[in-house]
């Protein structure tokens, strides 16, 4: 696979006097007209709400529209999103938009609590109404400590889950890290989930690795799956920052981890050249478009890339290969 880096789209600087730092979690709702994206900007550092722009659907670099007010806002004291909300995964079905979204909670022994909750459109994606004040994904006695990134992808009546599981707290330089792994999930109506086994489908390739937003889309006879992973040191701007990885599958339920064919990678010294994070893959007519965040979690902003699918180039040829398997 190979991606083609179209570079950076927007980048928060003081707009409306609320998007002051990040862009962070970039996810797109393809419609007729434009490319509506809902992300993460931080009003103040600390709290996150989920803004929306409109981008030109024949030239993505194009911003046509940032809206003035958020989308959608943290919850109230006590509530699962107290102090923030950052876009899932969002689609349009049966005239209805869904958005799923994390939410986050500080606490006093580790930094915070992260559960998914949904919201619903009736509008177009214009805005939302939480369909719950509490969240759709929370505690198991498998999944305990957090469930981030929740997306869906629909087969055979079906909608299939794909999140980040916590799996642990520790402490590294007197700091609280956390690692969590991918996990998956079915659903019947994008609220109520079962087969919650908290199992992971993708091995890890460190210990504490973290690994989290995936994105899957059906590529002829292939689902094909993004994430971002990151080590344990250095991870804000070192080797081990975020990178992006790649997964297969034919049924999705039994998966295949291959980072070194996710066709993408950071370089140069531009937005991305320390980090590449939070992967949304969508298609655009007869096209494949990846949006990410850069370096700081999205606090360099986020741009896409365009998956090369030309006559004779390896994404062609490994999609091909992947069929035969």
């Amino acid at each position: 696979m190979k991606w083609i880096k179209k570079g950076l789209i927007f980048k928060a600087n003081g707009e409306y006097g609320w998007i002051n730092s990040h862009a962070q979690i970039p996810k797109v709702l393809v419609k007729e007209e434009c490319l509506r994206i809902y992300f993460a900007p931080r009003p103040k550092p600390g709290e996150s709400c989920i803004a929306m722009m409109d981008l030109d659907i024949n030239n993505p670099s194009k911003m046509i529209h940032l809206y003035e007010k958020p989308v959608l806002e943290h919850g109230e004291e006590g509530q699962f999103d107290e102090h923030g909300v950052m876009p899932n995964w969002v689609d349009e079905i049966d005239g209805k938009v869904y958005l799923t979204y994390v939410g986050w909670s500080r606490r006093d022994s580790i930094p915070y609590s992260n559960w998914t909750g949904i919201a619903c459109s009736e509008d177009g994606g214009l805005s939302f109404k939480k369909m719950f004040q509490g969240p759709i994904l929370d505690r198991t006695p498998y999944e305990t400590l957090s469930g981030t990134g929740l997306m869906y992808i629909k087969e055979n009546g079906i909608y299939y889950a794909f999140y980040a599981n916590g799996t642990k707290w520790y402490k590294r330089d007197q700091r609280w890290d956390s690692a969590y792994e991918i996990v998956s999930a079915k659903s019947n109506d994008l609220i109520h989930l079962y087969d919650r086994s908290g199992v992971p489908i993708l091995p890890t390739r460190i210990d504490n690795e973290a690994n989290t937003v995936p994105t899957v889309i059906k590529i002829d006879n292939i689902y094909h799956m993004w994430f971002c992973y990151r080590g344990t040191d250095d991870y804000h701007d070192g080797k081990s920052s975020y990178s992006i990885g790649y997964a297969w599958s034919k049924d999705l339920e039994n998966w295949h981890r291959d980072d070194g064919n996710s066709g993408i990678e950071k370089d140069g010294d531009g937005f991305d050249s320390k980090m590449m994070a939070y992967p949304c893959v969508v298609k655009v007519r007869d096209k494949y478009l990846m949006f990410y965040n850069g370096n700081g979690f999205g606090q360099s902003g986020f741009g896409y890339a365009e998956l090369d699918l030309s006559e004779g180039d390896d994404a062609k040829t490994n999609i091909d290969v992947l069929d035969s398997r």
